[in-house]
């Protein structure tokens, strides 16, 4: 006798016997019996067999899928070239951020180029939405809106009205009459979420769902619904800086990690077409603890500055404040610092911030970020035409990065002149920028600053 397993319905966990407590998410009489797929028909699936189905190999040759593009080359090149039809995309981003505003410019590019667009606003009234229209110069443009919480309503007037593009805004406002929860909650979210994209995939629409994010800047919700989505975008910045961010952290239709560069402005959100020169342009004379990396952003070369902050503490416990980067491996450079070069940072308060509300996670930003830390307790400014970029090993080595070229190209464009690098053999001089290779982080003190 084939064996019977329970499921969870709030998390999905399964279980090999029933009890009144889901071992993994702690919710109360969420268990139902699920009935063996390989044993033939059983009662969980009406007594009914399944359909064989179609089987291919790895040479057979299928069509890419077809794509939209929206006119604005930013957000293009974060969805991989175009928006895909059949698509499910969710996109997360901080309260006031500028989710809606993007995606109401988004959604009247793609009707303006012969899309039909509906925009579902489940947090503000049509009304409302018509003023940020307005404000944005969109109000001509031949989008249809609602304001509407009810997930059956929605789906039947979508099937009533056959769109090509449908946004929601957001999952967490739609509400399923089925499900015996409050708006917002995992299972509402959950079921929501899956009733849209199975919309998606069974009418070939594509769905764009807003999604709110949790303090810790993810989004709000079961993680199972960012494994449903096709694509999930993050739309990252500070609020009260112009700048922002389109990040894709997952996209089945193109590259991860790509992003695109917005400016926040009185009409709404502008493309960045140059982001190095924008996340550079404020820099001036040249000052102790700033050093600007070379970074890529997915396939883009990003050019931005480190500053950093080195004080005397007057507590007893230093702080070490980071902004735009990861604290863990900021301990960890002033760990190599002190333990590889001998220059200790106890007693003293550390600041690092990435200037213009860029986020960095990239390794190879390991090497500017202790420039910027040695030159700012030293009081000693860095060259100005001089960019940096190296991974650094927990014994002081250098590690080469990859796509060398693309930053150093980058570099060049902007008028720098010299890059500090690790000693690489594929590493070659471009024209009209120097490479001066590095072997380890102790030669690179001693060669920026003088013998410590």
């Amino acid at each position: 006798m084939a064996k019977v397993s329970y499921t969870c319905s709030k998390c999905g966990a399964a279980h090999t016997k029933w009890t009144g407590q889901c071992d993994s998410c702690q919710a109360w009489n969420t268990l139902a019996d699920q009935g063996p797929l390989s044993a033939g028909p059983s009662k969980t699936l009406g007594g009914k067999r399944g359909r064989a189905i179609t089987l291919t190999d790895l040479a057979t040759i299928e069509k890419a899928p077809p794509r939209t593009k929206a006119g604005v080359a930013e957000l293009d090149r974060v969805l991989g070239g175009g928006l895909v039809q059949a698509s499910a995309l969710l996109v997360g981003g901080d309260p006031g951020i500028g989710k809606s505003t993007l995606l109401l410019q988004a959604a009247a590019r793609f009707a303006r180029n012969g899309l039909k667009v509906i925009y579902i606003s489940g947090e503000e009234a049509t009304a409302q939405v018509r003023m940020r229209a307005q404000r944005l110069g969109l109000i001509d443009s031949p989008l249809m809106l609602a304001a509407e919480t009810n997930l059956r309503d929605i789906l039947t007037t979508l099937d009533e009205e056959k769109p090509d593009l449908v946004i929601i805004d957001s999952i967490q406002t739609m509400w399923a009459d089925h499900i015996e929860a409050a708006p917002g909650s995992v299972s509402q979210v959950r079921s929501s979420a899956h009733e849209l994209t199975s919309y998606a995939k069974r009418k070939g629409v594509s769905v764009i769902m807003v999604g709110h994010v949790t303090k810790d800047g993810q989004i709000a919700g079961p993680r199972i619904v960012e494994h449903m989505v096709d694509t999930v975008l993050y739309f990252e910045g500070e609020r009260n800086h112009q700048f922002r961010l389109l990040r894709a952290v997952k996209n089945r239709f193109g590259p991860a990690d790509e992003i695109g560069v917005f400016e926040m402005t009185s009409k709404g959100l502008v493309e960045v077409k140059n982001p190095s020169a924008l996340f550079l342009s404020e820099r001036g004379d040249p000052t102790p603890g700033s050093a600007v990396f070379a970074g890529i952003e997915g396939t883009r070369p990003v050019l931005c500055e480190f500053q950093a902050l080195v004080a005397p503490s007057p507590h007893g416990q230093p702080r070490r404040s980071v902004v735009g980067w990861d604290g863990q491996r900021l301990a960890m450079i002033l760990a190599v610092l002190e333990a590889r070069c001998g220059i200790p940072f106890t007693g003293l308060d550390v600041y690092l911030n990435v200037a213009g509300g860029m986020r960095v996670t990239e390794p190879a930003a390991d090497l500017a970020v202790a420039a910027a830390l040695v030159s700012a307790r030293e009081d000693a400014a860095l060259p100005k035409d001089a960019v940096i970029f190296g991974e650094i090993s927990l014994s002081g080595a250098l590690r080469p990065v990859s796509q060398v070229e693309n930053r150093l190209k980058e570099a060049q464009k902007l008028g720098f002149c010299q890059a500090l690098a690790p000693a690489s053999k594929k590493i070659e001089d471009i024209a009209g920028i120097t490479v001066r290779p590095v072997k380890d982080l102790a030669s690179f003190v001693e060669e920026l600053f003088g013998s410590r």
